[in-house]
């Protein structure tokens, strides 16, 4: 005799949205993206300047695990680098922001890996090029 199901299915996602060869972003297309060192300086400086202005920083257990796992997954660490990161990743207008912010993230060790993780590069950007970027980012890795 078969057994009943343990767990219900897992519904579909919500939209169709799909990061696959050709991105599908829905409502998120066009939408401005943070890569993980971007919003942890964006919020590390929000929870700094409320603390300062001794304001109700309001300090979830959500917004204590949002920081950990920031400070655990940034690849740059300081605000300088940081920032050159978006300057480098900015100057690519091939790429889209998410492309760009996935890059950003993830910073893969080569051509190939980035291809891998972010399908859409295939047929933006050359190997050369991305070769350079994905060099030029992991200077400022730190």
């Amino acid at each position: 005799m078969p057994q009943a199901p343990t767990s219900r299915p897992k519904p579909p996602p919500p939209g169709d949205e799909e990061a696959g060869n050709v991105l599908k972003l829905g409502e998120f297309e066009g939408v401005e993206t943070l890569s993980l060192s971007e919003a942890s300086l964006v919020i590390n400086a929000l929870v700094a300047k409320r603390r300062n202005d001794r304001k109700n920083v309001n300090e979830t257990e959500i917004l204590t695990k949002t920081i950990d796992y920031l400070d655990a997954f940034a690849r740059f660490k300081q605000k300088e680098n940081v920032e050159a990161v978006e300057r480098l990743l900015g100057s690519h207008t091939e790429l889209t922001k998410f492309e760009r912010a996935a890059l950003g993230s993830l910073c893969p060790d080569g051509v190939e890996e980035a291809k891998t993780l972010i399908p859409s590069l295939t047929d933006k950007i050359g190997d050369d090029d991305l070769q350079e970027l994905l060099e030029e980012m992991g200077k400022l890795q730190g």
